[in-house]
């Protein structure tokens, strides 16, 4: 056995977790923290910076600094400044820190690594993946659909015991996207049943909510500075701008927690206060759509939200405490959040193999699974919608040795009986014949020798 490295590379933060060869798992800590921003930086001197040194980089230029590179992954190419990078180069630098640090704790350990992505993710965009790996020195890594790694995680860390055949739903709220996916249990691991999304739901609208609440409460009062905020021409504003995002940020997080958050407006030198009940009104839209969202995979599933063993709550956005409130009114029945929901889907990847377990945990079984139901088709051109699990799976039984077929003719098909041959073509009539043919011819001869 070797070190296993799973890595949820996602819009805002980035996670990467760590399994022993004795099946211990932890986090690979960046700076002391478990979470990495996905920002991206870019000096003048042409390296780049990644995380939150690329975010204290940004107050300096915030032309240089692109916050979410996973957004971009369609986009082909980025500028930051007047220098553009390719998208593929962007998420290898985010990729790559994991692998400096790795490095840096361990030494040059081989290292088995495992990448999650959304499961609506087509071919193309997961060979963008495959390729910003390798660009960062992850050779051959298994591509695993973030619903499967979780569902991995609950039946081994958290010991939850789904027999085969039941299902359960994945409820997914990153910073950027949205997806709902049903699992089915089988004998050998996980397969998908049904798969829905939304690509423009996420933290950063939840963001873009508040500011939107903001300059509604707030913004009329100098309308002309808000303006300038919005849309930043200078780089003075565009740092005003990303500091108020960041504030946003903050207090849409302590918002989870609490039931009100101040928030500095930079050049209007206003400290607004907003409620839980505020955010709750400006994000229940979207929030609304993510739960329809998910009634309809269960929906392409054939399934009753009360036949589900449980809903689970992923991603750092699944903190916000209306989710479980809309899902219990809309589909009757309860979901379950996660403490620290960011690390799931991560450490779901490294668990879903065939080693050894974590001491007091159950063994985890290989992830693979039948053909999945049909869902809906990945929109956008981003080629065919990804596979229903990628783990390894389990070895075929053997194929029986045929004998060779002759040339040109068909082979048979299942259920295919053969059509008899006429008795002159039967080779085993053919032989009948010619012994009996000779006999006559024996006793004949016998006979005309006797009589002379």
């Amino acid at each position: 056995m070797q070190h296993v490295i799973g890595i949820d590379f996602g819009t805002s933060n980035s996670v990467a977790v760590l399994r022993a060869p004795d099946g211990r798992t932890r986090s690979l800590l960046i700076d002391g923290h478990p979470i990495l921003p996905s920002a991206i930086f870019l000096n003048s001197d042409g390296t780049v910076l990644v995380g939150r040194s690329a975010e204290r980089a940004a107050n300096s230029d915030p032309a240089r600094f692109e916050p979410n590179p996973k957004r971009r992954i369609d986009d082909g190419s980025i500028f930051l400044g007047t220098n553009e990078i390719s998208v593929t180069q962007s998420i290898a630098t985010v990729l790559g820190e994991f692998r400096a640090e790795a490095t840096r704790q361990m030494g040059p350990t081989p290292l088995e690594v495992r990448l999650t992505h959304p499961a609506r993710w087509g071919k193309r965009r997961r060979a963008i993946l495959t390729e910003a790996a390798a660009q960062a020195g992850f050779h051959n890594p298994q591509l695993i659909p973030e619903p499967v790694a979780a569902a991995s995680y609950f039946t081994t860390a958290l010991g939850t015991e789904i027999t085969p055949g039941r299902s359960l739903a994945i409820y997914d709220l990153g910073g950027g996207t949205f997806d709902a996916t049903v699992v089915r249990r089988t004998h050998a691991g996980f397969e998908v049943l049904a798969e829905e999304g939304v690509s423009d739901v996420g933290g950063l609208d939840f963001d873009h909510a508040i500011v939107e609440h903001l300059g509604a409460l707030y913004g009329s009062q100098q309308s002309e500075e808000w303006e300038r905020l919005m849309n930043p021409q200078t780089p003075a504003y565009r740092r005003y701008r990303r500091l108020l995002y960041e504030d946003v940020r903050a207090a849409k997080e302590n918002l989870s927690r609490s039931n009100n958050a101040e928030i500095h407006l930079p050049a209007l030198e206003i400290d607004a206060h907003i409620t839980r009940a505020e955010f709750e009104k400006a994000a229940r839209p979207k929030l609304a759509e993510t739960v329809d969202c998910l009634g309809r995979a269960l929906a392409a599933a054939n399934l009753r939200p009360q036949d589900l063993v449980n809903i689970f709550l992923v991603g750092g956005s699944s903190r916000i405490p209306m989710i479980s409130q809309l899902i219990h009114e809309k589909l009757g029945v309860p979901a379950k959040a996660f403490e620290q929901p960011e690390t799931v889907v991560a450490e779901g990847a490294v668990r879903a193999s065939s080693g050894p377990p974590p001491q007091g945990a159950p063994a985890a079984r290989p992830v693979s699974g039948g053909p999945a139901v049909p869902a809906s088709p990945v929109s956008g051109g981003h080629g065919a919608p990804a596979p229903a699990t990628v783990m390894p799976q389990a070895r075929p039984a053997p194929v029986p040795q045929q004998q060779p077929m002759e040339v040109g003719r068909p082979v048979p098909g299942p259920g295919h009986v053969p059509a008899k041959r006429p008795l002159h073509q039967d080779p085993a009539v053919l032989v009948t014949a010619a012994i009996v043919a000779i006999l006559i011819v024996v006793f004949t001869v016998i006979v005309i020798i006797m009589s002379q």
